[in-house]
């Protein structure tokens, strides 16, 4: 039986960071209709700590890739605290993935591989992976190895999911 993404998240025995507080004039998450734009979120410990360092020059790709995958962690609290469930997002739209490196590196969506398998871990390979941009950056606020933004879709409020007499299709519909 298919998990919820909040199962997901319990079963993996995952503890999410806490949700970091604005270190500037920004929303951490802004609704608009049934999409969520999450703003820049850094690689936060779970003691509130950040992970560090400018790639290829203080950490090396996997452990930039891990500093990812604590980014996605650090989307998936703030998502939590501001909703209240995973459940209540349909799909992932798109990551733009930040690495702080050194002009050479060139592994960027190694990096930002990270995030999106744990995103796919959580919503499944159709709706945990969405189109993505991974860039090289000179520098990231606070000197962490990777910024990630996102946008997901959420579920329309009363929308349910019907399964029909034909095992091959399956409709939405508006309560």
């Amino acid at each position: 039986m298919p998990q919820t993404p909040d199962e997901m998240l319990r079963l993996s025995g995952i503890t999410l960071p806490p949700p970091p507080e604005p270190k500037g004039v920004y929303k951490p998450l802004l609704q608009m209709g049934n999409l969520i734009y999450v703003s820049g979120h850094g690689p936060v410990l779970e003691d509130g700590i950040l992970i560090k360092g400018k790639v290829g020059l203080d950490i090396n790709a996997d452990a930039a890739k891990l500093a990812a995958r604590q980014t996605g962690l650090t989307i998936l609290s703030t998502l939590q605290a501001n909703l209240g469930s995973l459940n209540k997002i349909r799909r992932v739209i798109k990551v733009l993935g930040m690495v702080n490196c050194k002009t050479d590196f060139e592994q960027h969506p190694f990096v930002i591989n990270g995030c999106s398998e744990l995103f796919a871990e959580i919503w499944g390979e159709e709706n945990g992976v969405g189109v993505r941009s991974a860039v090289g950056m000179g520098s990231l606020p606070g000197n962490i190895p990777v910024e990630i933004e996102a946008i997901f879709e959420l579920y329309n409020e009363g929308t349910k999911m019907v399964i029909t007499q034909s095992t091959t299709e399956i409709h939405v519909e508006n309560e």
